[in-house]
């Protein structure tokens, strides 16, 4: 396992290296967070020709922190899915940017990340090639946020280990350390502090409050308490009948 960056220093003792508890910088200017938005306008679901939320709509503006709550099969996966572009509506719209999202597919995936129940890694790839690959994607290149990453999720050491051989708790936190690496303002999460560790959900909560702080925006479903975070939390509750915003 490589334990040394390639110039033969550890990441820790390389210079200009910083440990962070939970690091997070504005990438984007800042007149690019304000300008953004996302809207949901009267979305409609149904699943087995049951309706999960109908006529659905509300606001995610730059700062905002939304929880979405509910019983298993209210619909949360599926309103974040739709509202990811991963599926569509039965009715309605997602709008970013005032603009609908299937007309402006490209620049809105690079404005969004998305996290699912899935890790949406790839197994024959090492952590760091993985961390590679979505920097890649999303058009940058910093191999010392990288090591950050690595570093807050606790996968130094195992850099080099292919993915399919880590456990599935480790294989999550490949995909979290995105969340270091993201210069995306806008947040798609479905259940992110599933399988972490205590102080691991308190870092990320942290990294909630301070993207949100920047300007960024946070839409997730979790049955944890976001109690810690700097921010006020709002939340969207479904249930089998109706859709309440708080």
């Amino acid at each position: 396992m490589r334990n040394i960056t390639p110039n033969g220093v550890h990441p820790s003792q390389a210079a200009g290296y910083e440990r962070t508890v939970a690091y997070a910088m504005i990438r984007y200017p800042k007149e690019k967070y304000e300008s953004s938005m996302l809207e949901a306008r009267n979305l409609s679901c149904v699943r087995d020709e049951r309706t999960l939320f109908d006529r659905l709509s509300f606001l995610v503006s730059p700062g905002d922190i939304i929880q979405v709550e509910g019983p298993n099969g209210a619909g949360k996966t599926s309103l974040l899915r739709i509202l990811a572009g991963l599926a569509q509506p039965d009715a309605g719209e997602v709008l970013w940017q005032g603009e609908n999202t299937r007309h402006r597919r490209e620049q809105y995936h690079l404005d969004l990340l998305f996290l699912g129940h899935q890790p949406g890694i790839k197994s024959m790839l090492t952590p760091f090639e993985n961390l590679q690959f979505y920097q890649a994607v999303s058009q940058s290149s910093d191999r010392q946020a990288i090591w950050q990453a690595l570093e807050q999720v606790g996968l130094v050491g195992y850099e080099d280990v292919p993915v399919a051989q880590l456990s599935a708790g480790q294989q999550r936190r490949v995909a979290l350390a995105r969340l270091w690496l993201s210069k995306s303002p806008l947040w798609i999460l479905d259940e992110p502090l599933t399988a972490i560790d205590k102080q691991g959900v308190v870092e990320l909560i942290a990294l909630f409050g301070q993207h949100a702080q920047q300007g960024g925006m946070v839409l997730l479903t979790t049955h944890q308490d976001l109690t810690g975070t700097s921010q006020a939390v709002r939340k969207i509750r479904l249930t089998q009948t109706s859709a309440e915003i708080a």
